[in-house]
């Protein structure tokens, strides 16, 4: 794990053409997340709307430093009539993998969902072969809970996909007596 913090903050204007970058290069995007050519605008009809920060979800950088890194987003998820979780993830440039960011990302990401919304239930997934996110996951406090079979079509087949879940109750409060919590960066 790197020692560099990390910042989660919301997008600003200058920050769009990162983000449009992982719908218009393959590269950027990496092998688990390219799902062919997306329109690049609508980062910017949706920044002009909302600043990219919802009811129904939202998006914030991953920074350290100076260097953008990426972003975390989160979307809601009906549960019931009544009820709800948000399903999160991370997106970073090819820069920023490896380093541990992705994890303290969605450390914080999870630290901030749950001191801001009601929600007691966060879910991320993943493709089965990506073992990086799932480390990730779990290292950020997810439980594994099953594979989700033929769920994402991606570079012409059917690919499964591992779902993740955090309760609120999994989190210890950061700074609690003998508890590691939740640190790892923080919020701008």
């Amino acid at each position: 794990m790197s020692d560099e913090s990390v910042i989660l903050r919301p997008v600003a204007e200058d920050d769009l053409p990162l983000l449009e970058q992982f719908l218009t290069d393959p590269q950027a995007t990496g092998p688990f997340q390219w799902l062919g050519w997306s329109d690049p605008g609508r980062w910017r009809r949706r920044w002009t709307q909302d600043g990219l920060l919802g009811d129904d979800g939202g998006q914030l950088m991953v920074v350290t430093g100076a260097e953008r890194l990426g972003f975390v987003a989160w979307r809601k998820i009906a549960t019931s009539r009544a009820s709800y979780c948000w399903n999160i993830g991370a997106q970073l440039v090819p820069e920023g993998r490896g380093r541990g960011v992705g994890t303290q990302a969605q450390r914080l990401l999870v630290r901030y969902l749950f001191g801001h919304t009601p929600v007691v239930r966060l879910e991320a997934d993943t493709e089965a072969e990506n073992i990086a996110e799932q480390r990730a996951l779990e290292k950020s406090g997810f439980t594994r809970e099953g594979v989700l079979r033929s769920l994402v079509f991606r570079d012409g087949q059917w690919r499964d996909v591992v779902r993740y879940s955090v309760l609120r109750d999994d989190i210890v409060p950061a700074g609690a007596p003998g508890q590691p919590g939740t640190g790892g960066g923080h919020l701008a």
